[in-house]
């Protein structure tokens, strides 16, 4: 497997052979460790954040206070097991500290970039990712073309919310796909393009992938279901950014008989879950990531729960995210039935702020049927926006405004697809809903 590379502080998974193909030798143990005992990898985890923490308590100020205030005077006094005792890294401290909190990491991990987030929750925050997270992110990504069995040299369309031009051509996938084959073409579009003109443009680059935010893809499949067509050697449709409801997995089936995979990744973490080919579930990257879910008195939450997810970055020695907030919730799953070991989300169901509160107190994440909308009225994408506990305003982008009739028949599939009798006001656009930070969001709390 060639020797062991000096990169101080990675542990596990280990890094080798020092000029040859890391990455290849790193998705060869990903390929074993994901079948592995959850004890050994449990083992792993904690072999690998001993080193994160042990670095970061002897190189950043602001980390070691951190830990100061939480009752902790020594670095090795944090492990895996006291870990649930240290309180939450939010989205605000990151943005208030970022620059603080950097630590500087070893040498072997350079160079250091910037991220940036997208600030779709209104606090966007800037970090530093190493060589090392740039590495396992190439690895994670080839993992999940791996398990969904992609054929490397088809070609592939990406639909992207910031991108300066329409259309870009390039002759392969880029890395990591290219460095480990030979790949077909790639495209690249702009979302700014509208639906109607990136439906077009898949019909004319006819594409095996398609990478796509599930808000475009509804409206390009909009485009197709009114003319009749779509891109005839499509293999496979990969989501991104966005959540994927269960209703748009199903027309996706209806209208492509293709099944729709997503992964779960953010800008300050990189790939977080994959989703499974066998069952649907979305495994947890456990050899980068310790990912907790966890309820709002910050216990672990069980099977079925809905809570929380807290991220601890195992690789990231610039920007220390240990126990940090990202701000999502999801549902824990059961174990896989595929074989491998890595634990499981079952659904990721956004922000916070795409919680409704009622009027009793409790929160509830709506499912609101937007495609039984389009038997009512000609609607070509919505949003509901809640303004209070008992208001609701419906914003609408269609072909044109709805009568009395149709308004009220909308009303009430939001009413009860709800379960509470919300005023509910309407509004209309002439154009796409406007998205926050390049993502959609089919409910949003204003308060």
């Amino acid at each position: 497997m060639g020797s062991i590379i000096e990169v101080e502080g990675i542990l596990w998974p280990p890094i080798e052979d020092p000029r040859g193909q890391p990455l290849r030798h790193l998705l060869d143990f990903l390929a074993v460790s994901e079948r592995a005992d959850p004890a050994a990898i449990r083992a792993g985890q904690a072999q690998q954040f001993a080193a994160l923490n042990e670095w970061c308590w002897q190189h950043s100020a602001v980390y070691r206070e951190r830990l100061q205030r939480a009752g902790f005077h020594g670095g090795d006094a944090l492990s895996l097991d006291t870990l649930v005792k240290l309180p939450l890294l939010t989205r605000r401290d990151l943005q208030q500290q970022a620059q603080a909190l950097y630590c500087q990491p070893p040498a072997s991990h350079l160079p250091v970039a910037e991220t940036f987030t997208s600030g779709s929750t209104g606090e966007p925050v800037t970090l530093h990712r190493s060589a090392v997270s740039q590495l396992f992110w190439q690895a994670l990504t080839m993992r999940e073309h791996q398990w969904w069995q992609r054929d490397l040299s088809g070609r592939l369309a990406a639909i992207k919310a910031s991108f300066n031009q329409p259309r870009v051509d390039t002759p392969s996938w880029g890395a990591p796909a290219s460095l480990f084959a030979s790949t077909g073409p790639a495209v690249a579009l702009s979302m700014s393009m509208g639906s109607e003109a990136l439906a077009d443009a898949l019909i004319d680059i006819d594409p095996d992938y398609l990478l796509v935010f599930p808000s475009q893809l509804q409206a390009i499949q909009q485009c197709y279901r009114e003319q009749g067509r779509r891109p005839a050697r499509l293999k496979q449709i990969r989501c991104m950014s966005e959540v994927v409801t269960p209703e748009l997995r199903a027309t996706v089936a209806e209208d492509f008989s293709l099944p729709l995979c997503d992964v779960y990744s953010s800008q300050e973490a990189g790939v977080i879950a994959i989703q499974c080919p066998h069952s649907g579930l979305y495994h947890i990257m456990a050899e980068s990531l310790l990912v907790e879910v966890v309820n709002d008195q910050l216990q672990p939450c069980a099977e079925g729960e809905v809570g929380r997810v807290v991220i601890t970055d195992l690789h990231n020695f610039a920007t220390p995210l240990v126990r940090y907030e990202i701000g999502d919730y999801a549902e824990v799953g059961p174990p896989c039935g595929c074989g491998r070991q890595l634990p499981t989300l079952k659904r990721i169901l956004g922000r916070q702020r795409n919680m409704a509160i009622y009027p009793d107190g409790h929160h509830y994440w709506p499912r609101l049927g937007f495609y039984r909308f389009r038997d009512i009225a000609p609607i070509l994408q919505f949003q509901v926006a809640q303004l209070s506990v008992d208001t609701l305003e419906c914003r609408l982008y269609s072909e044109r405004p709805l009568n009395s009739a149709e308004e009220g028949a909308i009303a009430e599939v939001i009413r009860s697809a709800m379960g509470y009798p919300f005023a509910i006001g309407f509004r209309y656009f002439d154009q796409p809903i406007p998205a926050s930070g390049g993502k959609y969001e089919e409910f949003v709390r204003l308060f």
